[in-house]
């Protein structure tokens, strides 16, 4: 463990900046994957995050560091949400225990958090599908947790390989979960829009019967990259 990670362990940090809340609602309205692409495809994390039922939504950052086989700071984690929060939950090593299930979903949804984005494992799924509580998990496992070891709350965290700080955006759908800095959310939401605008008309000339070789001028590329039609 290094000495950065050692430092981290035991705290709670009760004061975070939060990204602007108008582009962060904005950013969830474009979904993971024009967000991932109009930020220049970066803050995305693993393909293995998948959503335990189809869901987006979009918040700001708490976080919440784990040790293995130990969701003793989900509770703690509970405490600092705000309405609008997205709890992402890292884990100091590897595991797929299942951390959270509808105990722990009921008292974040009283605290108006919007989603969780855990990586690890969750239970419960039935249960959380029925209250309209979307996960977002590397597992679902039935295996519980003890509570013995401390963690901490509000630091920077890497989840599924995306360095998450707190108060940053998190846009999450059914193709995965983007983190955007807080500080760069609104520049991006700007992007996300002048490009969905431009796939809005892409999408209208392809329903027009328009080729995307035509439409993206791929047939001179593609010749002389020796592509030969044959009749």
């Amino acid at each position: 463990m290094t000495n950065t990670l050692m430092n981290q362990l035991g705290v709670v940090k009760r004061n975070i900046v939060r990204a602007d809340r108008a582009a962060v609602d904005q950013l969830g309205d474009y979904g993971s994957a024009t967000v991932h692409e109009a930020m220049g495809r970066m803050g995305l994390m693993k393909p293995y995050m998948r959503p335990i039922h189809p869901a987006r939504v979009s918040g700001t950052a708490v976080t919440v560091l784990l040790h293995p086989g130990d969701n003793w700071m989900m509770h703690v984690v509970a405490e600092q949400i705000q309405p609008g929060d997205i709890v992402v939950a890292a884990l100091t090593a590897e595991c797929s225990d299942g951390y959270f299930g509808d105990l722990l979903a009921t008292s974040f949804m009283a605290r108006g958090a919007r989603a969780l984005v855990i990586d690890a494992g969750v239970r419960d799924v039935r249960e959380l599908g029925a209250m309209n509580f979307p996960v977002w998990s590397k597992a679902i496992s039935a295996k519980g947790t003890i509570k013995a070891t401390l963690g901490s709350v509000n630091v920077p965290v890497v989840c599924a390989g995306a360095f998450v700080a707190p108060g940053d955006a998190i846009v999450a759908d059914d193709d995965g979960v983007v983190v955007v800095p807080a500080a760069d959310v609104v520049r991006v939401a700007q992007a996300a829009a002048k490009r969905e605008a431009l796939e809005a008309d892409k999408r209208a000339k392809l329903a027009s019967g328009v080729l995307g070789l035509d439409m993206y001028d791929m047939r001179g590329a593609l010749e002389k990259a020796g592509l030969v039609y044959i009749d």
